[in-house]
């Protein structure tokens, strides 16, 4: 079967590989699609935080497939169902997941870095790891359920958004532009920002979906935006999904007293963001990272009513067979979620 391997920081291959075989306790998965997101792109470049991920190794954590054959010990799936896997895989015995927060476990592993992952035509798991997908879900769209979830989590569980607030969504990646689209689907006035190297794809998709956007770099665009889009009160939430410490310094600048940032992103230095004003304007700051069982659900949900403009948001024009170009044009901005096609 064909996978898609890291063979070196910011080196990747076509391989074939030996398909696997479902223990009694699994399901073999026929993959369908699978996406290429920003952990995918840190893990590639083995930027500081990754050098842990073995090398080499099979990529990939967020897919959708059909199952094809079920161990013996398996009951609760079929052959021919459509699934999606949580690729975070926690233990279910430590202190966070007894404590219902199995998304921070203690002793959790991830699909496409801890393991082989599902850049590939084959994947094993055991079924406790996965998700039905309903009927009415296209196996395409299905496919970025994982970081849809992810959003889902950052706004309908960590973060206070309501119908008719007013929200800035820091950084159009992908998680920016779900995290956007999840809070467009509440009825929020949403405006994202970008640089410039996002005007040419990111920041045109997003106003696509119709949600307002602006890049931060041209001029006082956002100080603009701030006065006439919240009366020059600031937003009530802002969701950091950056990844860089200035995203929670200009959060902290436009949120408005009482509000809330919800830091999506994992900034890469926090030692020069001031919290002296988020402090005395008693604004929330709250964290938010992975997602459960209950995100994902929501996620498919979402999808299932047509709230997440998918077709819109899938790059499609990457190949299983020249998988670098992919990784390069996320990291150029090029492109904002590009997916490999395993199955028809």
């Amino acid at each position: 079967m064909k996978a898609i391997v890291q063979t070196g920081p910011g080196q990747v291959e076509t391989q074939e590989r030996e398909a696997p075989t479902p223990d009694s306790d699994e399901v073999l998965i026929e993959v369908h699609t699978a996406g290429l997101c920003g952990s995918d792109a840190h893990a590639y470049k083995y930027d500081g935080g990754y050098e842990w991920i073995p090398i080499p190794r099979v990529m990939g954590h967020e897919y959708s497939g059909e199952v094809v054959e079920v161990g013996a010990e398996v009951d609760k799936f079929a052959i021919g169902d459509k699934i999606i896997e949580e690729p975070i895989h926690n233990c279910g015995q430590c202190f966070q997941c007894k404590n219902g927060q199995p998304n921070v476990c203690q002793n959790f592993s991830i699909t496409g870095m801890h393991r082989d992952g599902a850049y590939t035509q084959y994947v094993a798991v055991e079924p406790q790891h996965v998700h039905a997908v309903p009927d009415s879900v296209p196996l395409r769209h299905a496919a970025i359920t994982e970081p849809t979830s992810i959003a889902t989590r950052a706004v309908l569980s960590q973060s206070k958004t309501t119908p008719g607030d007013n929200v800035l969504v820091e950084g159009p990646g992908p998680i920016g532009v779900l995290v956007a689209a999840v809070a467009d689907s509440l009825g929020a006035n949403v405006v994202v920002s970008g640089l410039t190297r996002d005007t040419g794809y990111r920041l045109p998709l997003i106003e696509d979906l119709g949600i307002e956007t602006v890049d931060v770099q041209s001029g006082n665009r956002l100080e603009e935006r701030v006065d006439s889009f919240t009366d020059g009160i600031g937003f009530d939430v802002v969701f950091d999904s950056t990844g860089h410490h200035t995203g929670i310094s200009t959060g902290v600048e436009h949120v408005r007293k009482g509000g809330q940032i919800v830091v999506v992103g994992i900034p890469n230095d926090t030692s020069k963001v001031s919290l002296t004003s988020v402090v005395r304007g008693e604004v929330e700051m709250n964290m938010s990272y992975g997602s459960t069982w209950t995100n994902f659900e929501q996620a498919l949900r979402l999808m299932k009513r047509g709230e997440i403009a998918v077709d819109k948001i899938l790059d499609t024009s990457y190949s299983v067979n020249d998988p670098a170009m992919a990784f390069e044009a996320f990291l150029n901005s090029e492109t904002c979620k590009p997916v490999f096609r395993f199955a028809e």
